[in-house]
């Protein structure tokens, strides 16, 4: 039996997955978590098989809490489940250390397939996101420049684009506004931008737009 713990904010999404899981009978869910605590919470007590996780809870960020998880606990198979379809999230929750990654629009077979997997101590990922990791493994001069942005930097990234302000983003990563103002700074130099607008037009221009930021 593979007991895990399903971490999502959302009541909605946690049934859903309670039902499709239910459905087998060499899966078990256990508990869930509504943000990073209490995931940390149902981890420490070591009873879990695997995590289900989703990347956009309140507290720790997805990518922070799945190295996080990493360090303390190495062995642990984590399998993310999300909206986000944008292929750098996939990326780097895989290089942090998730095993899987998976869309909420995927369908259940895959889901339950996927679980099997991860459990076992494989991965889980698309093709295009194998490729992805292969290529940007290699050194390459037409590298894109927001690849070169930390985990923290491309969130703030993201938040930068759709228009929110550096107050607000502050707000929903419980960050200071000082900080924000200055990895809005790195961004901008890693980018070779002279402005906000700029980073705008640059994620209009590589398809960055199409998926709302994590909040």
């Amino acid at each position: 039996m593979i007991k895990i713990v399903i971490a999502d904010d959302h009541t909605l999404v946690r049934e859903g997955l309670r039902r499709v899981i239910g459905e087998v009978n060499d899966i078990e869910v256990i508990g869930e978590a509504t943000h990073g605590g209490e995931v940390l919470e149902w981890v420490k007590k070591g009873k879990l098989d695997m995590l289900l996780l989703d990347l956009s809870m309140p507290g720790h960020t997805g990518v922070e809490l799945i190295r996080r998880l990493k360090d303390e606990w190495p062995k642990l198979p984590i399998l993310v489940l999300t909206m986000h379809e944008e292929e750098q999230y996939a990326v780097r929750s895989i290089r942090a250390g998730a095993s899987g990654y998976l869309t909420k629009d995927s369908a259940s077979k895959e889901l339950i397939n996927a679980i099997r997997l991860v459990a076992s101590g494989r991965l889980y990922i698309s093709p295009s996101v194998a490729e992805r990791l292969a290529l940007d493994a290699m050194t390459s001069p037409d590298r894109k420049p927001h690849r070169s942005l930390s985990d923290r930097e491309f969130e703030v990234f993201q938040h930068l684009v759709h228009g929110r302000s550096i107050t607000h983003i502050a707000e929903l990563l419980h960050l200071s506004s000082k900080t924000i103002s200055t990895h809005k700074v790195r961004i901008l130099q890693k980018m070779n931008l002279p402005s906000l607008a700029d980073l705008v037009r640059y994620a209009v221009d590589n398809n960055l737009m199409d998926t709302t930021p994590i909040q």
